[in-house]
């Protein structure tokens, strides 16, 4: 970045939807490769999602 900001507001939704694609997707197969119904694979997937998103917002302090 040319004006040394460490994490703009675009970075940061950006990043956050990267990474709820990612835990959604993971979480998700991870349901179905387990055998659980599509439900509950969308289920896990959600809360995968929220789950990556939150844990990579939180600020190291």
């Amino acid at each position: 970045m040319a004006d040394n900001q460490p994490s703009c507001a675009v970075c940061r939704f950006m990043r956050s939807l990267a990474f709820s694609a990612i835990g959604g997707g993971v979480a998700g197969y991870a349901a179905l490769a387990l055998g659980l119904s599509k439900n509950n694979a969308i289920v896990a997937a959600f809360f995968g999602a929220l789950g990556l998103v939150v844990l990579t917002s939180r600020k190291k302090q």
